[in-house]
């Protein structure tokens, strides 16, 4: 994996552009940035540092949206009390599965509609949304690919997703670096991917 500082590095040569060149997908400008789990607060502090940097030099106001807030925001609207007594009665598997209905299910808030919401008002060329804090997904709640399938076509509007974990087999991810369950291949994600050594 490379440096924090060199994959940003990349990914600010990439954002200066108009459009940005972080897809080879025009109705796909999303990317997926790979850091270590175990530089969380730091990958915090650089993206702060970082999102005022786009904004010197290339005139790009970052939006920051937490995956986690945004689950815990859905969670609440349909109620605390459901998901308690879902793990208390039927386990922690259980109550995954709840969450997992609550973020995706047509007849609750699917978390691609959240993003919309918060994201309708910018414009491609003078914004970028870095999704942060997707251990709200974690241990296996939901898919980054999830997110991004369902976000496409939807917007032109740069997205990157900062995903803590590790790349293997030259194409594999690992979410938090937990083992992995069936082909979770980064082919699926159809985005280019940050940190990964060329």
């Amino acid at each position: 994996m490379k440096s924090l500082a060199d994959s940003l590095i990349e990914l600010e040569n990439d954002l200066s552009y108009r459009p940005a060149r972080i897809s080879a997908h025009s109705d796909m400008p999303y990317a997926i940035f790979v850091y270590p789990p175990a530089e969380e607060f730091s990958m915090r502090k650089h993206l702060r540092l970082f999102s005022i940097k786009l904004s010197q030099n290339h005139g790009r106001q970052v939006k920051f949206l937490s995956i986690a807030r945004m689950v815990w925001d859905t969670i609440r609207i349909y109620g605390l009390e459901d998901l308690y007594k879902t793990e208390m009665l039927r386990g922690f598997g259980a109550a995954q599965k709840h969450v997992h209905q609550l973020i995706t299910g047509p007849d609750f808030k699917p978390l691609t509609e959240t993003v919309m919401e918060k994201i309708s008002n910018l414009t491609p060329d003078d914004n970028v949304v870095f999704l942060v804090r997707a251990g709200g997904f974690a241990p296996s709640i939901c898919s980054i690919s999830w997110l991004l399938e369902g976000l496409h076509g939807k917007t032109d509007v740069p997205i990157i997703v900062f995903y803590p974990g590790s790349v293997e087999a030259g194409s594999d991810l690992r979410f938090f670096n937990l083992p992995v369950r069936g082909n979770l291949g980064a082919y699926n994600y159809r985005v280019k991917i940050y940190g990964v050594v060329s």
